[in-house]
């Protein structure tokens, strides 16, 4: 399933406030399957978040000190050896898991405002999942303002590890093998690696429908043009939203619903098996180019707005005046899981 990013609020090119309703940003669609209230429950030390189910420590730091990449899986491996807070199902989350914590109307940290962590470090957190451009760094997310980028295996980050609750609500993220430090295959049994787990919702095959101009995302629901670039150059992100609003006019492919995607929904399209581009091998789409603007507005420096990079894979993020980044406009709503709990 996709999440709403937790963005409500719309912003101009110069970081103001703008009215939503007047704009085709995240602030006024909110796509994707929104936030219960209360989010979290906390019993015991653990919390479980009732938008994934998925179950952390309130402790955001249980390891005190940075650790290697090895050294984090290993001391999760060490926590179900200690049967830690009562579990022996402890992983280290993957990219999609470290991910669905983040809110994007939130910065120092980039969490819900209603979060009950505790010993939350605004610096990089460790994911299991493998950089596919270069398997000798891994991914990690930045709990000051959102970023997600890779860092080499040997560098030393933090470790917040997850548990399963009754099911899985996010999909897989795509990777299948395991790699050692340097960057070598290895076998992935017990490695405790995202190749190893495979959490999550297995992608449907095929997983897309391709049409005459639109491609169906069978995992997400969501429509894409086959030409991955809309305006034929980099242009700047009102640039982005002017060409999208003219698609909308212009119903194209028979819809008046484009938009430009929020971050979630352009990381979706990631396959974190694959690089140059990011995307499920055998993907129908043509004219890709590096980067993408999203809809989503950066709350940490709002004049800025998030980016898919879409060679590595990454999420980081652009200024908001200069003409960088291309458009690759979505139509459609996100599917959702039923049975979530308000």
């Amino acid at each position: 399933m996709l999440l709403q990013t937790g963005q409500t609020i719309c912003y101009d090119e110069q970081g103001r406030e703008l009215d939503c309703r007047e704009t085709l940003q995240d602030g006024r669609f909110r796509h994707g399957l929104t936030w219960p209230r209360p989010r979290f429950q906390v019993a015991e030390q653990l919390v479980t978040d009732r938008l994934t189910d998925l179950v952390w420590p309130q402790d955001a730091n249980l390891g005190e000190f940075p650790q290697t990449w090895s050294e984090a899986l290993q001391a999760v491996a060490q926590m179900n050896r200690d049967q830690m807070l009562g579990h022996a199902d402890w992983r280290l989350p993957n990219r999609r898991e470290m991910r669905s914590l983040l809110s994007y109307q939130a910065k120092r940290p980039a969490l819900a405002k209603d979060h009950p962590f505790v010993n939350v470090v605004h610096g990089w957190y460790w994911t299991s999942t493998t950089a596919a451009i270069n398997p000798a760094y891994a991914w990690y997310v930045h709990l000051e303002g959102a970023r997600m980028f890779y860092g080499r295996k040997d560098q030393y980050f933090l470790m917040w590890p997850v548990r399963a609750g009754d099911g899985s609500r996010l999909f897989q993220t795509g990777q299948n093998r395991c790699y050692d430090p340097d960057g070598l295959e290895i076998h992935c049994n017990g490695s405790g690696q995202d190749g190893d787990v495979r959490f999550g919702q297995t992608w449907p095959s095929p997983r897309f429908v391709v049409g005459p101009e639109t491609v169906r995302d069978e995992l997400t629901g969501l429509y894409w043009p086959v030409h991955a670039d809309l305006t034929g150059r980099p242009g700047t992100w009102s640039d982005a939203l002017r060409a999208v609003a003219q698609l909308r006019k212009s119903r194209f492919a028979g819809r008046d619903d484009w938009r430009l995607p929020n971050i979630n929904e352009l990381e979706s399209l990631v396959d974190c098996a694959t690089h140059s581009p990011a995307l499920p091998l055998g993907h129908p789409f043509h004219h890709l180019g590096e980067g993408y603007w999203s809809s989503t507005t950066s709350f940490f420096e709002t004049d800025w707005a998030w980016v898919l990079y879409l060679r590595k894979g990454a999420l980081g993020v652009g200024f908001k005046r200069n003409p960088d980044f291309l458009v690759w406009p979505v139509a459609g709503t996100p599917a959702s899981f039923s049975g979530l709990p308000r």
